[in-house]
């Protein structure tokens, strides 16, 4: 089943076009990477399907509905969430506070909602922080509550904006092991990530965009060894001395 479909999805900025002409699809149960340089459009990407643009054309489906031009909140209730590459919790409260405020969007009821945050902190083995002031987090941890605040919106598809930047190794290894076991739990996973071990070890297949285009699309060993993919990252040189 398709998740996620976006068709010929085009965002203009005055002279800059920062999305060209983008297709992507996304099947249910699926974790799709997008990668690209610094500037490539991925954020913008994202933006446009979570609904804080509206594409300046093409076509956006969401479990065969279109969704162009659809509010962040409404597209959320309807179960596509997503984090923010910059987090910024509510720092003077804490954890459980942070997620419960999330878990709002889906009920009316302070008790209900405080429940449903704790069994997220539960799942993400972070109920032991629940009562941590977000503003003393570590990175890692603070990239953890951006899930679990995501997660508490209850969503069958979840964008992930470089949730892994800033994180050393072992936090990355964990991170992944985190994002594995949700895939597992029956949700649909796109992830922006610079991080090429954590992106190649997470993803069923990558999507590679360069000013806007899609340049490769494949599995993580197709696009690991896609000549167009390592000189938009890599440049020149290194194709010629890896030859």
């Amino acid at each position: 089943m398709t998740m996620l479909q976006v068709e010929k999805m085009t965002k203009q900025f005055g002279g800059l076009r920062a999305i060209d002409s983008l297709d992507l699809t996304i099947e249910k149960g699926q974790i799709l990477g997008l990668i690209g340089p610094n500037g490539a459009g991925k954020s913008t990407a994202f933006n446009c399907i979570a609904g804080a643009f509206a594409p300046t054309s093409g076509t956006i489906t969401f479990e065969g509905r279109r969704i162009n031009g659809h509010k962040p909140w409404n597209l959320c209730k309807a179960g596509l969430a997503r984090t923010f590459q910059i987090v910024k919790p509510f720092a003077s409260k804490n954890v459980l506070y942070n997620v419960t405020v999330a878990s709002f969007i889906n009920t009316g009821s302070r008790k209900i909602a405080e429940e449903k945050a704790l069994a997220v902190l539960e799942s993400l083995n972070f109920a032991g922080k629940k009562d941590m002031l977000a503003g003393n987090l570590t990175i890692a941890d603070r990239k953890r509550l951006e899930i679990a605040k995501a997660l508490a919106t209850e969503p069958k598809l979840l964008l992930l904006d470089e949730v892994m930047a800033g994180l050393r190794p072992n936090e990355v290894d964990e991170m992944v092991d985190i994002l594995k076991a949700l895939r597992d739990r029956g949700i649909t996973i796109f992830v922006i990530e610079h991080i090429m071990r954590a992106i190649m070890a997470l993803s069923d297949r990558v999507v590679v965009i360069q000013f806007g285009k899609k340049i490769a699309e494949g599995t993580p060993a197709e696009i690991a060894n896609n000549e167009n993919v390592i000189k938009a990252y890599l440049g020149e040189d290194y194709v010629v001395a890896r030859n």
